[in-house]
């Protein structure tokens, strides 16, 4: 599977991006795509504390409400 982080679509995009391992490694990229393994490797990195973490957060569409 590929993660795909678009940081224009992130609800957190400018509060916490300079505390994101995107900014740090490639500065704020508009799209990018990490496989498993990369994405894995960025998580041992952060929890290692030597990048901050991903704070990518996607949006989340709200329920599907009908009106009578």
């Amino acid at each position: 599977m590929t993660t795909r982080i678009d940081c224009d679509t992130c609800v957190v995009r400018g509060p916490a991006c300079g505390d994101c391992v995107v900014t740090v490694l490639l500065g704020p990229p508009p799209e990018l795509a990490f496989d498993d393994d990369e994405r894995r490797a960025l998580e041992v990195l952060a929890e290692s504390g030597l990048v901050p973490p991903l704070r990518l957060v996607r949006p989340v569409d709200g329920p599907d409400v009908q009106s009578a």
